[in-house]
């Protein structure tokens, strides 16, 4: 039994960094999702400080489509949000499913805490 620990214990620890490898990647997709969302609001921003310099009746269909792309960024950077999210939920289960399974990185997490 304990030959056969010893031969999964590098399997375990591959499984566990490629589940944090996974983990990173999707909190860059929070990051991104983060800074989409925020390029609706600086070019609303934007417009609202140099509205003193264009009539908006004149320019209503540059407006409608301006409004129309901060609509579709804000649904792509919810979207990126969401799916980070999900998936980060997901790998840290995967985590601590793995982390309950096994016996050395339950040592070692508890090694690192001291």
């Amino acid at each position: 039994m304990a030959d056969n620990a010893k031969n999964q214990g590098p399997l375990i620890f591959n499984e566990a960094q490629f589940l944090l490898a996974e983990k990173r990647t999707q909190l860059a997709t929070l990051r991104t999702g983060l800074a989409v969302l925020a390029v609706p609001l600086s070019l609303e921003t934007f417009l609202i400080v140099t509205s003193r310099y264009y009539h908006a009746d004149q320019n209503v269909w540059i407006l409608v489509l301006v409004h129309a792309v901060c609509l579709l960024l804000l649904g792509l950077g919810a979207y990126l949000i969401g799916r980070g999210l999900k998936r980060l939920r997901r790998c840290g289960s995967a985590l601590t499913q793995l982390r309950r399974k096994n016996v050395i990185l339950t040592e070692l997490e508890q090694e690192a805490g001291q």
